[in-house]
């Protein structure tokens, strides 16, 4: 059987799928992909389910090698330097690697995850109905933990089928969105100052939360309250007036006043945004945070749809023009665009 095998690979990397779900009420968080979307469209790409099991590698880079014959995958989410064995290849496409040849991976741009799906998915053992991996908690398949150089995913042998591309629509940009609450009555005018002000990610956050730098946030009462249910976006704010987005390795229930929660619709985009970039959110009502799940969701349906063959050969006559080669393009398999030469375009001299 193929199978890829993990050369390198950076902290905050492990294998992830559409969550683990139904066992909240057990006390078992749901984990799951930081960026639902970005998960399908490299699952869709390598022909699996669109929340099937890939490989979520953090921001830093990777490199897997094929072995025991050809293994075929599929690259989405933060963009970063990728080639096969030194040939580039592109972000939202699909590509087969040969026997004995490595992908190898540099550091995200402008996102933290990217995904990495096989065709025909990653093979492992279900835990309450998910390979998601909680390291925290020893939950996950083929490795309840973080992946590391030397682990081994076996895999089907690549099918052989077309390589294929995928037209995303381009991420939104602006504030991240918010509905206020539930407990946001525990904080006053603050929830102005939380609304104005500037954030920033900090580099101690992890899949369990993000830590929020920014104003300080006070109580009006304490910061603490019965422990309640918490959901994937729920913006805790623990006493000393930082918030902390809670992320889909987070605790079923917490004891913080909760100011606001991030709409599902832009959980993918929020779990992008690196450490140190600056961001704001924006307050919307419960209609417009349901209208944008709805989008997502038909979003999540119509991937399929959005497939589109890679040619195998395609010289961009126009491409080659704007580039900064010498002299006139033209193109060795379009005759149109070049002639051999004739006694006419000879300058004889006097």
């Amino acid at each position: 059987m193929s199978k890829l095998v993990i050369s390198a690979i950076g902290p905050a990397s492990s294998v992830q799928d559409g969550g683990r779900h139904g066992t909240q009420r057990y006390g078992l968080t749901p984990s799951g992909a930081m960026d639902m979307l970005a998960l399908a469209a490299a699952n869709v790409l390598a022909g699996n389910p669109p929340l099937a099991a890939a490989i979520e590698i953090g921001p830093f880079g990777a490199a897997f090698k094929a072995r025991g014959g050809a293994v075929r995958v599929a690259l989405a989410g933060a963009s970063r330097n990728a080639d096969i064995s030194g040939r580039a290849v592109a972000f939202n496409t699909s590509m087969t690697l040969a026997d004995g040849e490595t992908l190898t991976l540099g550091f995200a741009r402008g996102g933290s995850f990217s995904y990495l799906a096989i065709e025909g998915g990653i093979a492992g053992e279900p835990m309450f109905g998910s390979l998601a991996v909680n390291a925290r908690a020893g939950l996950g398949s083929p490795y309840p933990r973080p992946l590391q150089a030397g682990d081994e995913l076996q895999t089907a042998p690549a099918s052989g089928a077309a390589e294929r591309r995928l037209d995303l629509p381009a991420m939104a940009d602006g504030p991240i969105r918010v509905v206020m609450g539930p407990q946001d009555d525990e904080f006053g005018d603050a929830t102005k100052l939380f609304l104005d002000g500037e954030w920033k990610i900090s580099a101690t956050s992890d899949r369990m939360g993000y830590r929020l730098e920014g104003p300080v946030i006070k109580h009006l009462h304490g910061h603490n309250i019965v422990s309640d249910g918490t959901v994937n976006g729920s913006i805790q704010v623990p006493g000393n007036g930082q918030p902390i987005v809670l992320m889909p390795d987070r605790g079923t229930s917490g004891g913080y006043p909760k100011i606001a929660t991030v709409i599902t619709a832009d959980l993918g985009r929020f779990a992008q945004i690196p450490a140190g970039k600056s961001f704001r959110f924006k307050a919307v009502g419960m209609a417009e945070a349901q209208a944008e799940l709805r989008k997502s969701a038909e979003l999540l349906r119509t991937l399929p749809d959005r497939l589109q063959p890679i040619e195998n050969f395609d010289l961009n006559i126009e491409a080659l023009h704007d580039a900064n080669v010498a002299g006139a393009a033209v193109s060795a398999v379009d005759a149109g665009t070049w002639h051999a030469p004739s006694t006419a375009d000879v300058e004889v001299p006097d």
